[in-house]
């Protein structure tokens, strides 16, 4: 029913900055909060930030507090990550998550995924 295409990943040095996008198309993301995380090679999908239906509320992991910015265009079916101050630690593969529901944002049982883009960072 919602369909999410990530793109703006690539290769950056470490304290360089990059943006990402979530393009959504099938229905309207104003009635779901959104939220991006990111995967390592061998390790668990991790919740990396969120935002709420209006934008006004954002939620951060402790790790990228200060760094990276969550933010949404309704209008435009859109939500962004930008993320400055890149560390190596940030190399993953990033994934943008739609939730309808009101639970726990930081959990990984989003309704909507979609395939993700690779960001790599070098010391």
């Amino acid at each position: 029913q919602v369909q999410l295409v990530e793109s703006g990943g690539g290769l950056v040095e470490a304290g360089g900055s990059l943006r990402l996008s979530c393009a959504a198309s099938g229905r309207t993301i104003s009635n779901f909060r959104m939220g991006w995380f990111r995967q390592a090679p061998g390790k668990e999908r991790e919740f990396v930030a969120a935002v709420s239906r209006s934008g006004v509320t954002r939620y951060y992991a402790e790790s990228v507090k200060g760094r990276f910015t969550i933010s949404r265009d309704n209008a435009k079916n859109t939500v962004y990550l930008q993320m400055n101050s890149l560390k190596p630690e940030d190399t993953a593969n990033y994934y943008c998550a739609s939730t309808f529901d009101n639970g726990n944002i930081y959990s990984r049982n989003y309704d909507y995924w979609g395939q993700g883009t690779q960001v790599t960072v070098s010391s």
